[in-house]
């Protein structure tokens, strides 16, 4: 039996990067006006932490979309598998060729050659974990994933290519 009610512990378990990022920073605040020589410096320094921490805890608050979707997900070691219960897949990170949304659903659709796109719900059980496994993703511009997870457009957007480079070049003689 817990003692905190369901809710607001989804919420707190939520919100946890934002709320350890708060508490460093206070820490660090009390560090730095109250602290004399070197712990006033790392005071500062714990705020200056605390502020990269709570920027990144936002975005992961802004990515994650709750559970209860359809399917599992599943990320290790640069393997994205959707366990769905009428598709599924899995997905190298390496070979992933293209990353869109779609709104219909909306679900992640994650293209790779020589395979049917992968499409794994937003709201799936697990799928918070994809926010590491794309933040990995070269050139993947984080705020406009996130802005387009907030308000998706009518059709289905591309939010990331790779830029395929050949491998052998013609030769002329």
């Amino acid at each position: 039996m817990s003692l905190v009610r369901p809710g607001a512990s989804h919420t707190l378990r939520r919100w946890r990067e934002v709320l350890v990022a708060l508490g460093l920073a206070a820490l660090g605040l009390w560090w730095a006006l109250t602290g004399f020589g070197l712990l006033a410096w790392i005071g500062w320094a714990m705020i200056v932490a605390a502020a990269a921490l709570g920027l990144a805890g936002v975005q992961r608050v802004r990515f994650r979309r709750g559970a209860g979707g359809p399917g599992v997900v599943v990320v290790d070691e640069g393997l994205i598998a959707y366990l769905g219960p009428v598709t599924g897949g899995a997905v190298a990170l390496s070979e992933i060729t293209a990353l869109a949304l779609d709104p219909d659903g909306p679900h992640w659709v994650l293209r790779q050659p020589g395979q049917p796109a992968l499409r794994i719900p937003l709201d799936a059980e697990g799928a918070e974990a994809l926010f590491d496994a794309f933040a990995a993703l070269p050139g993947l511009r984080t705020e406009h994933m996130l802005a387009r997870m907030r308000r998706p457009g009518p059709v289905s957007e591309i939010l990331w290519q790779r830029h395929m480079h050949p491998t052998s070049y013609p030769r002329l003689h």
